[in-house]
């Protein structure tokens, strides 16, 4: 088939999934309305039911749900084994969600998963056109073309991150091998209730009768819940601070072959049925001490396969956690001046990522770029993030409808409470990310620290961006007697101050 013809089915098949119901660009139901798991099952059931021929892990939290996704499947990787990974959402192309030993669907392989599961959805969109309901969602269909591809392409192991919650997420129509819930905070509450304990029920849907549950939930509230659930349901329970604990090591600078980038050390300690085992000075290839707990949840899982009999020799777990690798989770695009990306979206996560700058990048100037969804705890985010920067850029992004104007967001800011000792930024308001990033230029030197944060939407604007003027030979700071002189190597950019 010639190229302009696989561009072309591509396209088309990128218009029929945009146009479906979208819970990533809409509000989603409330808690309790109108969502259940029926059509996805008969989707499925449609399609042969190819969720039952995949050995799964599958991976629930508040944060951190990803990051471990993606520790597990690259130790899978490593140990050899055809590792296919389902993550949500995506940050610049639709084709990263269903991903194999690292590598995203092609354009022809995702244009021909459309045109498989095509028939199926028409039919129920027929059939609930009848009744005066909707068809399969965007992410429904996504979902079911993950099952068929990873069946179809015959992998060891899938390893699927929930996509909201748990119990009706569209993943949870799996019998999965393990069931891991890595945290719980609050974010969401519309759909998963106000108290972590609300919230805690609803990510333990996930859990299976016999099915062994992996929970690095520290809290005490929620943690009682998913002990009680998995009781109820005789699987068992491999908690953190009972079954598996970890020691944060602190930041460590990746290996002489690989570039540039922030990482992690931590130890791994588990007693279970009065078998001990241990590993010293693991590197991970994500910083700060969430991503150190992140990668203990993903060992204890990793452990409980051996246990099934799946071969994962140390060096693999070793090699498969320090290469890690999840874009946007406090990425370092650039050193001088660092250049920072993250989707932190809620609280939780905004207090991980700041621990870290703090780490890391002490005492330098912070700009801080900002664009966030409507349905956020915005005001918990900016209290905390406001204080510690000295320059502070509101955008919107262009791309989604949930985005909070950045007028909005400033009239938040107008409303905190000044915190003694803290910089007096007032708010700059941007039309865009562009113009959030070209405003950033003027004010940084290579001593500083920019910061881009709040939403996942925000961050698949501005990586584009970033890359791409990072990508340039010279790129003018400040005054324009600065500049910094870029590199890419292996995805990450790389600068060094010139003078």
């Amino acid at each position: 088939m010639s190229p302009s013809a696989n561009s072309s089915n591509h396209d088309a098949a990128l218009a029929f999934l945009y146009e479906r119901v979208d819970y990533e660009r809409a509000h989603m139901p409330d808690r309790g309305r109108g969502l259940t798991l029926a059509r996805m099952r008969e989707l499925l059931s449609r399609l042969g039911d190819p969720q039952d021929a995949l050995r799964i892990i599958h991976v629930a939290g508040t944060k951190g749900k990803g990051s471990t996704a993606a520790m597990i499947a690259s130790v899978l990787q490593a140990a050899g084994m055809r590792t296919g990974l389902y993550t949500s959402p995506h940050l610049e192309r639709v084709e990263e969600r269903i991903a194999i030993d690292g590598a995203r669907c092609s354009e022809s392989e995702f244009a021909t998963l459309v045109e498989h599961v095509r028939a199926a959805v028409e039919q129920l969109d027929r059939a609930a056109q009848q009744h005066g309901e909707a068809g399969p969602t965007f992410f429904e269909i996504t979902t079911a073309m993950m099952f068929v591809h990873f069946a179809q392409r015959g992998v060891d192991a899938a390893v699927l991150e929930v996509g909201l919650g748990g119990r009706l997420d569209s993943t949870n129509v799996c019998r999965p091998l393990v069931s891991v819930i890595t945290s719980i905070s609050f974010d969401h509450m519309r759909q998963l209730g106000n108290t972590l304990a609300e919230i805690a029920s609803e990510k333990a849907g996930i859990i299976k009768f016999g099915v062994p549950v992996v929970s690095g939930v520290l809290d005490d509230e929620p943690r009682r819940v998913i002990e009680a659930v998995a009781r109820e349901h005789g699987s068992r329970l491999f908690a953190m601070g009972e079954t598996f604990e970890f020691e944060y090591l602190g930041p460590v600078a990746p290996p002489p072959e690989s570039p540039p980038a922030l990482c992690s050390r931590f130890a791994y300690h588990e007693c279970v049925d009065g078998e001990r085992f241990s590993l010293a000075d693991v590197l991970v290839g994500l910083p700060g001490a969430h991503q150190a707990h992140n990668g203990a949840v993903a060992l204890a899982t990793l452990r409980r396969l051996e246990k099934i009999g799946w071969h994962i020799p140390e060096p693999a777990l070793r090699r498969g956690l320090a290469s890690a690798h999840c874009p946007a989770r406090v990425e370092l695009l650039a050193e001088r001046p660092a250049i920072v990306l993250d989707v932190a979206h809620n609280v939780a996560s905004v207090e991980a990522l700041l621990r870290v700058l703090d780490e890391r990048f002490g005492g330098r100037p912070r700009v801080l770029i900002f664009g966030v969804s409507r349905d956020k705890d915005v005001a918990g985010m900016l209290r905390r993030l406001v204080p510690r920067f000295e320059t502070i850029l509101l955008t919107p992004f262009v791309e989604n409808p949930r985005s909070m104007p950045p007028e909005e967001l400033a009239a938040i800011i107008e409303r905190l409470p000044r915190v003694e000792g803290a910089p007096a930024a007032r708010p700059i308001i941007c039309q865009n990310p562009r113009q959030a990033w070209d405003a950033a230029r003027r004010q940084m030197t290579s001593e500083h620290l920019v910061c881009v944060t709040g939403s996942f939407f925000l961050a698949a604007e501005m990586r584009p961006i970033l890359l791409a003027c990072l990508g340039a030979q010279h790129l003018a700071l400040g005054s324009g007697h600065e500049t910094i002189e870029t590199t890419r190597s292996a995805g990450t950019v790389v600068s060094r101050f010139l003078e």
